[in-house]
């Protein structure tokens, strides 16, 4: 399946185009039944799952689309492509890099590396580790007298090195307070 992210606009599955704006009665007359469903009440906000729980739109109080996030990492279903490089293949600096040059303004950088937010593009990235976390991981292993195997390893390397999200809001999103 061939999906394009569409920054400040939405994404494109194929021939399928979803756009922020859009009410969950739209969106499910072009995907059809959701995987699943969940609602909250504070704030209202109403989320639908596609493609096994790999795909996330949330709808606001007045149930419009406001934000969609890939969910599934390098090893899901989903391998969304932006600005034409293919998001969870890619080196995590890499696309850093290209987000950032693309968002042409601050960039939000509060957790220290495990997560990015372009605020002027609307776009947010997250990953479960970084490569210091690895480095880290193998010393304690050491230290303990083990070594990690080769397959846990490289597991874990891939989730330091990829992004296991990518996130897509609307203008302000991403808002710096």
């Amino acid at each position: 399946m061939g999906i394009k992210i569409n920054p400040l606009v939405g994404i494109e599955l194929d021939e399928k185009i979803i756009r922020f704006g859009m009410t969950r009665d739209e969106v499910v007359a072009v995907l059809g039944r959701p995987f699943g469903y969940y609602e909250k009440s504070s704030p209202r906000i109403t989320q639908l799952f596609y493609y096994g729980n790999a795909l996330r739109f949330d709808f606001n109080a007045g149930g419009r689309l406001m934000f969609m996030e890939f969910l599934s990492g390098s090893t899901g279903s989903l391998q969304p492509e932006i600005y034409g490089v293919p998001v969870f293949s890619v080196q995590a600096d890499e696309l850093v890099d290209l987000l950032r040059q693309q968002n042409g303004g601050t960039v939000l950088d509060n957790e220290n590396g495990y997560s990015y937010a372009f605020p002027n593009i609307g776009i947010g990235v997250y990953r479960e580790s970084i490569p210091a976390d690895i480095a880290e991981m193998v010393q304690e292993a050491k230290d303990e007298g083990r070594s990690l195997n080769d397959e846990e390893y490289q597991e874990e390397l891939s989730k330091a090195i990829h992004w296991a999200t990518i996130g897509l809001g609307e203008k302000d999103y991403y808002a710096v307070s």
